[in-house]
């Protein structure tokens, strides 16, 4: 019953990657540009305000990146750490608990991205296809050309 449940892993983790990673630039795409309903409490976010146009640009641009899977793990581990940094200093500091502060996307985010952090992108990735690329690239031996 575990061999395939460990056979289909991979795509499992690329699913759950390419979801978290949609979900992610679309939450920092509302902030930008107020699609999708816009940021918390409508609109969007001033251009260059500490710290919510800052974590609206790291969820677009990170979001984005892990939803192909390129760099996925700097881009998660980045992302990992402002949803760390959003719960803590904007949740946090108004009751522990995440039901009750509000945080508790900030928390789900930071646990995610830190999980795609240690197991890379999964399949479906342009992480995996760069890296089979560059692997046949280097077992294949090169030929000289022969001098006539």
């Amino acid at each position: 019953m575990t061999e395939p449940l460990n056979r289909a892993q991979p795509y499992a983790l690329g699913l759950f990657r390419i979801v978290i990673g949609l979900l992610f630039t679309c939450h920092g795409a509302a902030s930008l540009f107020g699609v999708l309903g816009g940021a918390v409490g409508g609109g969007t976010v001033e251009t260059g305000s500490w710290p919510g146009w800052y974590a609206a640009v790291i969820q677009l641009v990170c979001g984005g990146l892990v939803l192909v899977g390129l760099g996925t793990r700097a881009a998660a581990f980045l992302a990992s750490g402002s949803m760390a940094y959003a719960y803590f200093k904007v949740h946090q500091p108004e009751t522990l608990w995440p039901l009750q502060n509000g945080g508790e996307l900030s928390a789900i985010f930071c646990w995610a991205f830190l999980l795609l952090v240690f197991t890379g992108s999964g399949a479906f990735g342009l992480d995996q296809l760069l890296t089979r690329r560059s692997s046949a690239s280097e077992e294949t031996p090169r030929q000289s050309p022969v001098a006539a």
